[in-house]
C-alpha cells in the first residue's frame, strides 16, 4: 500500500478529530495496525490507551485481594518403632547380619559372635566380602 499525499492528509485529520484508529482504517481501505504505524512515523500526537484513560468504563478496577486457602500441614506422631534384640554373646558384640523383613517384627539380627574387626560372624563375612582369586582376576 502506498501512502499519497491525500491519504495521509485524511488520516491527520481524522486523527486530530479524535476518530479511532480502526475507524480511520475502514475510511481509509487500510488496517488498523497501517493506520496506527504511520501515525506513529508521522509523530502525530500519541493517544492515550482506553483501558488506563481515566474516568474509562474499560478502566480495570483493583480488586481487593482474595483469600487464599492454604491447608495447614497435618502433623502425625510417629511412635518411633522399640529396639530390634540383638543376640549378644558373653565374648564381644554380635554378628550385625540382619534377619527377616525389616517391617516385621520377628525381624531380628544373626548375633553370633563377631569376626574381630568385622560386624558380620564368621559364616556372613564369607557371604558379605567376596575375594577375587588371583586367577580369575588376571584372566580379567
Amino acid at each position: 500500500m502506498a501512502w499519497t499525499n491525500e491519504l495521509i492528509q485524511e488520516l491527520t485529520q481524522l486523527w486530530d478529530a479524535g476518530h479511532s484508529a480502526s475507524h480511520i482504517g475502514k475510511k481509509l481501505g487500510v488496517s488498523k495496525n497501517a493506520v496506527i504505524g504511520k501515525a506513529h512515523r508521522l509523530k502525530l500526537p500519541a493517544r492515550p490507551s482506553p483501558i488506563r484513560a481515566e474516568g474509562s468504563a474499560l478502566r480495570l478496577r483493583k480488586q481487593p485481594p482474595r483469600p487464599v486457602f492454604r491447608p495447614q500441614p497435618v502433623l502425625e506422631v510417629v511412635a518411633k518403632p522399640p529396639p530390634r534384640p540383638v543376640r549378644r554373646h558373653s565374648d564381644g558384640p554380635g554378628c550385625l547380619w540382619p534377619i527377616g523383613d525389616p517391617g516385621r517384627p520377628e525381624f531380628h539380627f544373626c548375633g553370633e559372635p563377631a569376626t574381630p574387626g568385622k560386624p558380620y560372624c564368621d559364616a556372613h563375612c564369607a557371604k558379605a566380602y567376596i575375594v577375587k582369586s588371583r586367577a580369575r582376576s588376571e584372566a580379567a
